[in-house]
Order: structure tokens, then sequence, then C-alpha cells
């Protein structure tokens, strides 16, 4: 049987065959930046003649309303200029490092037939902004030009009766493809998978697949290899895009094929497929359901998209902020978005004077004690800090397990050590040093190594622990763990070394 012949490829040739995309835009790295600078300057340059204008007071409120019309008109061209030859990334990009004002100003000249692409481009946070500035038919229609696992993706941001409208212009297939989609968790394979997929079936030749191919006007995007199947839709293997081209028309898919590939399921998690990704440097990966059908393929473009969200995630949650809120919203949700860990910081501050005031005597007698504490406190954070950043980057990628946490603990503990040993050594003959007019010198030196040794130790142990039991309790191993960390260092560095000079001070 031949591929044309069956239900699937005969649907397929048709669907794609019969909508003409346009040219892609130009695309260079620095090309998004460079609209960006002329976009703003274009901005400047308009309220800087406006205010020229106001000043004159020469003219009558109707002549200036006219000229402010005509620049606003001018100035509205010159962006629409800009933007003309930009990728919806690109547009994005720019929407999300503009005021709002300035975005709006912006994004109502974006072309209609970009409104879709752009949005899902987006941050959470812009695309708020942006949804609210449109009306329902201005929305459904953006949802025209995009594919089904790219309207669920927008699907929790849009108004029900913008998604309930868009699900009637889908075709019966179109629907059952978004409704699986947005079954899915967020986090998982099946939400990012991409159900434009090419299959063939093993007992044909290569040139009634040349044959089959041709029926496209072009393949999906990132489109690497060819999936082999049965008629069941069972996934047999893979035919590369490149073993089609060199081999002879006459070979059978089954003799080219490889079976030995990479074969995710919709519930696996979209940040270990990134790592497989990786791992095996591929293009894309079949995605086949719990009786071996395949449902979809994961792209390298999703899977990059992962990794940066998943970076910016950890970067954001280690301060304890949002990293999909608006760099331009609104100050108050801002502002409010900040205070639980501001006044975490606030009272493990508080503690932490509270510990120095315990020891007000030792440093009554001896004044250098407190120009000394700052740089115990310093160091073993700093300390912590790498142990830290190496910790939450290994369980991210899955390297770090039950079996293997003691061996980590030994190793990290060593490394603390010796580190100790050394810069405790150094600042403790620096101390030395500075004080070696006075009889305490070699005191307050000696003080300074064992505090230096033992809360770069602690440093190190608390780096390790934090993000572990984080994990443990299924919460992101990065969320706060900074903040814990300078708490527990700062607190118990000023404990540590007042102690130690309370001891040796008597």
């Amino acid at each position: 049987m031949t591929m044309d012949a069956r239900p699937e490829a005969a649907a397929k040739v048709p669907a794609v065959a019969a909508v003409a995309k346009p040219a892609a835009p130009a695309r260079e790295p620095e090309l998004a930046s460079r609209a960006l600078a002329r976009i703003q300057e274009c901005i400047e340059k308009s309220e800087e003649n406006r205010r020229k204008i106001s000043s004159t007071g020469a003219l009558t409120d109707q002549q200036e309303q006219e000229i402010r019309d005509g620049l606003t008109l001018q100035v509205k061209a010159e962006i629409s200029k800009i933007l003309e030859p930009l990728h919806p990334a690109d547009i994005a990009y720019i929407l999300e490092a503009l005021p709002t004002d300035d975005r709006m100003i912006v994004w109502d000249l974006v072309k209609p037939n970009q409104d879709g692409d752009v949005l899902v481009e987006v941050n959470d946070g812009v695309r708020e902004t942006l949804i609210d500035a449109m009306d329902r038919e201005e929305l459904v229609d953006a949802m025209e030009n995009l594919d089904t696992d790219e309207i669920a993706d927008l699907v929790d941001d849009l108004p029900p009766d913008v998604i309930a409208e868009v699900q009637e212009g889908l075709t019966t297939k179109e629907r059952a493809q978004l409704r699986a989609a947005m079954s899915y968790p967020e986090d998982s394979v099946g939400a990012r998978m991409d159900f434009e997929i090419v299959s063939v079936r093993e007992e044909e030749n290569l040139e009634m697949v040349f044959r089959y191919l041709r029926g496209f006007e072009e393949l999906p995007e990132l489109t690497d290899t060819i999936f082999v199947v049965d008629r069941h839709q069972k996934l047999k293997g893979i035919l590369p895009l490149a073993k089609i081209i060199v081999s002879d028309p006459e070979r059978t898919v089954k003799e080219l094929m490889r079976g030995d590939t990479l074969t995710l399921n919709p519930m696996d998690d979209a940040t270990d497929a990134a790592q497989a990704f990786e791992r095996y440097d591929l293009v894309s990966a079949p995605v086949v359901d719990e009786t071996g059908r395949l449902v979809g393929r994961l792209t390298v473009d999703e899977v990059m998209d992962v990794i940066r969200e998943s970076s910016d995630e950890d970067a954001f949650a280690a301060v304890g902020l949002d990293d999909e809120q608006d760099l331009f919203g609104s100050i108050w949700d801002a502002a409010k978005s900040r205070w639980i860990w501001l006044g975490v910081n606030l009272c493990t501050a508080f503690f932490a004077s509270r510990v120095i005031s315990c020891f007000e005597g030792t440093i009554s007698k001896v004044v250098a004690l407190a120009t000394l504490l700052p740089i115990v406190a310093g160091i073993a954070g700093n300390t912590g800090n790498q142990t830290l950043t190496l910790l939450v980057r290994s369980l991210a990628m899955g390297q770090v397990t039950s079996a293997n946490q003691l061996d980590l603990f030994k190793k990290e503990f060593c490394v603390a050590l010796i580190n100790g040993l050394i810069w405790g050594a150094i600042a403790g003959g620096l101390a030395w040093l500075l004080y070696a007019d006075s009889e305490l010198g070699m005191k307050l030196g000696l003080v300074m190594f064992l505090a230096m040794l033992l809360n770069i130790i602690v440093g190190a142990i608390v780096g390790l622990i934090v993000p572990l039991t984080l994990k443990h309790f299924g919460r992101d191993p990065a969320m706060g763990s900074s903040v814990l960390l300078t708490f527990i260092t700062d607190s118990g560095g000023f404990l540590i070394f007042l102690g130690l000079a309370t001891f040796f001070f008597r």
C-alpha cells in the first residue's frame, strides 16, 4: 500500500499544501537590539518635538494638535518600517524592553498576521498587558495563524469566549490535538510537543517516500527524520532525511531505518527531555503514548526554550522573584512580590544582630573584633554560594542521587577543609600583621584562622544541605537558597568568631 492511500497521509498533504507561507523574515543576532535602539530614538524625538511645540506659545491649540498628529503619523510610519523585517521573537524582545505606554504604541503597529506568534514569544507578564489591549475579534484572528500546540500555550491567558470561538474554527483533528495538549502538565513533554509529524511505513521503498514528500509544499520545521510506523501508528523506528537523499531509491524503509532511537512519553518531564537532547545532540525526538503509538514530536527549539526558562527560574527563584513578571509592570505589584524575602532577610539580619549583642562584653574589650567580623562572614558566604551553585546545577541535570550524595558530601567537605586551612592561615596572618603593634595581635590572628576554617566548612555544608532539603520536600532547590545560606553563614560566622574570641580573651 502506498503512503498516499493511507487516511493519515491523505489528510495531511492537502492541509499543508493549501496554506502558502510568507517568506521568512530576516534574522541577524543584533537585529533586535538595533531595532529597539532605533524605536526608542523615534519615540524620544517625538516627545522632544511635542515639548518644543508646546513651549513656543505662538500657535493655537488647533494648530498645535494638527502638528502633533502629523508628527505622530510620521513616527508611526518610521516604527512600522523598522518592524517590517523583524521575526516575531525579535518583536517580542522589543516589547518586553519598552515601558507600558511605548509598548502599546509599538504593539498597535505590529502586523495582524504576526500578533499570535508574538503573543507566544513574550513572557507571561507582558502577554497579559498585550491581551488586555486587544478586543475579541483581534484575539480570534491572532489565534488563526497558530498551530494547536501554540494555541495551547496561550489558553490560560485567553478569555473563555475567545477560546470557545477559536475551537469552533478548528477541524475535528485539531480540536482533539488542542484538548490533548491542554490535558498535560505545564512542565511535561506533552505540553511542549509538536503535532506536525511526517510518517511512513517500513515496507515502502525510498522512491515512494520521495513521491510522498514531494506532495508537501514544505516540510514541518526542524524535520530531520521521518518516523516509521505500522498501520496502527505504532512507532517502529526513524529514517533520517540524510539517508533518504543518498540511498538507492529501490531500497526499502525497513532496510535503512534505525530502531535505536530515543522515545519520549507525553508525561515525561520537559527538563529531563532537554538533558537527553543535549546528551545525544538531537534535533527532534518522537513522542509515543503508553501503547507505543506515535502522538507527536519534541523539537530542539522547544528544548532551548525549556533550558532558558529553567535557567531564568533558578536565577530568579534564588532571590525570591518571579521570572515571568513584566519589567515595566505595576509598581505596587512588583513591590508586593518582593515582600516575603525582604521580610525573611530582615528577620535574619535581626537574628544576626542579636548574636553579636550576646558578645558585647568581648567586643568592648577587643574593639578590633568588630572590624574583622565582616571578613569571616563574607568568605564563608562565598564558599557556600560556590557549593550551592554547583549542587543546584547538578540537581537540575539529574547528576545527584541518593546513591552518590555521601560521596559528594565527602568531596565538598575535603575541598572546604583545604580552602579553610589555606585561606584561614592567610587571613590569620594578615590579622596578626595588621595588629602586630598590639599585645593581642597573635591571639587575633589565631582566632581569625580558626573562625575562617570552621565557617568555611559550615558554609560548604550549608550549601549542600539547603538545596537537598528543599528537593526532599518537593520544592525548587534554587528557591531562596542564597537567602538561607547568607543567614546561616552570617549568624554562624559571628557566633564562631565571637565565641572563639570570648574563649581566648577571657
